[in-house]
């Protein structure tokens, strides 16, 4: 296991003066019909975001991550894969997310960051926005624990101690792990298990 620093990226500005939308016009636009639920797009700090396409290995590797944790939930823990989660300013939609609670309670709503434990991404083609503005969305969310699988340098990257709202939202304490390492599952700041790299990674 080793440490890595990973400096934030700014925001991205379009070249023209547009204004951002809050998370509540977002939903507008779905409950008017002017977005779809499946239109490729997420709502990253105030914009529209269009998603990155998903190779056959990432959709897999989403399914082995998922095949690897849920054995360690609790029974008042569930997974989310490929769902939104409802932030200040952010509605993404994390490859898997790990939600407190019962199924039913999320009818009529998405998971807020305090029924959140953790988030994981997979990236490929997604390493440098997984890294740049989901990390700092994550971070002000206050989302306790945040992994990408790094299918790129094929290692998994953890991602512990969120500051909260600020000026630049980091995460303080990010761990490197590679194959022949294993990797310590947290909810609620307790280990639940552990998960060996290898079955992370292709």
């Amino acid at each position: 296991m080793s440490s890595i620093m990973v400096p934030p990226l700014p925001p991205a500005l379009p070249p023209e003066p547009i204004s951002r939308l809050s998370v509540e016009q977002y939903h507008g636009l779905i409950e008017n019909g002017l977005l779809a639920d499946d239109d490729p797009v997420e709502f990253l700090e105030g914009w529209m975001v269009p998603k990155m396409p998903k190779k056959p290995t990432h959709s897999i590797v989403i399914e082995m991550t998922r095949e690897a944790i849920t054995p360690l939930l609790p029974a008042d823990w569930f997974l989310k894969s490929e769902n939104p989660i409802t932030t200040d300013e952010s509605e993404p939609e994390p490859d898997i997310t790990a939600v407190r609670g019962r199924l039913r309670e999320y009818l009529t709503r998405h998971p807020a960051p305090k029924d959140i434990g953790m988030i994981v991404e997979i990236a490929d083609t997604t390493l440098a926005r997984d890294r740049g503005i989901k990390k700092r969305i994550f971070a002000r969310a206050n989302i306790p624990v945040y992994w990408i699988v790094n299918l790129v340098d094929k290692q998994v990257e953890v991602y512990t101690d969120p500051s909260g709202p600020g000026e630049n939202p980091d995460y303080g304490q990010p761990h490197i792990y590679k194959p022949g390492d294993s990797i310590a599952v947290i909810l609620d700041g307790k280990e639940i298990g552990k998960i060996e790299v290898n079955l992370l990674l292709p």
